[in-house]
């Protein structure tokens, strides 16, 4: 099983720099040869478009990290497998609105966008950290974000082996 890893998010935006993060440190798991075969990790900060170019290599899942405001407890990560809107089904003033912008700074843009260009991978989740102050600037993360990259990642890895799990091809 194919599966990509990514992580987004603003390193400026201190607490929205969480997916980075994440993804930083799964690369060097990636790199030691530490992740099962077939999953590859990007770090695309808030450039959404250079995910849907990534995805158009062709993937079976894909795991998104980023910081999400959901009100929740400041460091609480969340399992989230997001509906993906069909951009077919909207007028075309709705879709000049939600793809004008081809930075495609949020996740749910560039998962409309793959999903149109046919790239979207059936195995979607998003694992996601609420952030103590969604409007900080700063280059440091808060202490409870900082502490919610481990448990990320371990969520993260046991997603992995639950896909290769369900792989038929793996058997």
């Amino acid at each position: 099983m194919r599966i990509l890893i990514a992580g987004v998010g603003n390193v400026l935006k201190a607490d929205d720099a969480f997916g980075v993060e994440v993804a930083h440190r799964l690369e060097a798991m990636e790199a030691a040869s530490q992740l099962p075969s077939g999953v590859h990790v990007v770090e695309t900060g808030i450039g959404g478009i250079a995910l849907v170019q990534e995805l158009q290599a062709g993937w079976d899942a894909l795991i998104v990290a980023d910081a999400c405001d959901r009100g929740r407890a400041p460091g609480t990560v969340m399992l989230i497998e997001p509906d993906v809107i069909d951009v077919n089904a909207l007028s075309w003033g709705e879709r000049s609105d939600l793809l004008a912008d081809m930075h495609l700074a949020t996740p749910e843009r560039v998962f409309m966008l793959a999903r149109a260009l046919g790239v979207l991978p059936a195995q979607l989740l998003m694992v996601g950290c609420q952030p103590l102050d969604v409007e900080a600037i700063g280059v440091d993360m808060s202490e409870p974000v900082v502490a919610a990259v481990e448990i990320a990642i371990a969520e993260i890895l046991r997603h992995v082996d639950e896909l290769n799990a369900l792989d038929p091809s793996a058997a």
